[in-house]
């Protein structure tokens, strides 16, 4: 389990600006009968961490002061809208017996040859898969390899992925995951949203003319 050092925190509101001058992030810890606690942790220490556990699997909180280390999850992060930093992590302490519910990223790896070889272009249609699990037999990722793709015809379902046992997927078995589309349905579907764009264009351009000459009547 991935380590992550935190302190309490006494600062709120504005206040936090300090905190985030001096490279940490506010942040809160709570959980189903635990009290929210206020702390703050290094920038670079938690992007570090974030790397290596994602937000599916267990980060393991060692608050400056406890005894104990809390098994969290990161249940939402925000950032800021212009510089894209991070600004707030919620924590969700975790129950090592009480099964959790989120979603793990797709990992594609492989060589398609129907990609390759036909030039076709891989179409994703889940990037992420939600489970039901323990909170310790959380993956951090889920890898799908797309080599089985070797024509059009060919696609991946849900119930072809490789799983960890203790999981529980809540996703269709028969919802298709990745697949190849062929040359000419790519162009003919830009073909569409261009003819569409276009006509869409138009019928602005004749309202608007519409609108001019009305504007234009003598009263």
């Amino acid at each position: 389990m991935t380590k992550l050092n935190a302190k309490i925190r006494t600062e709120t509101g504005k206040k936090t600006s300090v905190l985030k001058d001096n490279g940490r992030i506010p942040a809160v810890v709570y959980g189903h009968k635990v009290k929210n606690v206020l702390l703050d942790v290094d920038y670079k220490e938690f992007q570090k961490v974030l790397r290596e556990a994602g937000e599916s699997s267990l980060i393991e909180l060692d608050i400056e002061g406890e005894k104990e280390k809390r098994p969290v999850l990161v249940h939402e992060l925000q950032k800021d809208p212009v510089s894209d930093l991070f600004i707030h992590i919620d924590f969700f302490q975790a129950s090592l017996t009480e099964e959790v519910q989120v979603k793990v990223p797709l990992v594609f790896g492989g060589d398609s040859l129907a990609v390759k070889d036909l030039g076709g272009t891989l179409v994703k249609n889940i990037s992420e898969l939600e489970v039901k699990a323990l909170p310790q037999n959380l993956p951090h990722e889920i890898k799908v390899s797309i080599d089985a793709l070797d024509t059009f015809e060919n696609h991946i379902l849900v119930k072809d992925l490789i799983l960890p046992k203790d999981i529980k997927v809540l996703a269709k078995p028969d919802e298709i995951v990745v697949s190849v589309a062929q040359p000419e349905k790519v162009e003919e579907e830009l073909a569409e949203v261009i003819e569409e764009k276009v006509e869409d264009v138009g019928q602005v351009e004749k309202e608007k003319k519409t609108e001019d000459v009305v504007e234009e009547e003598p009263k």
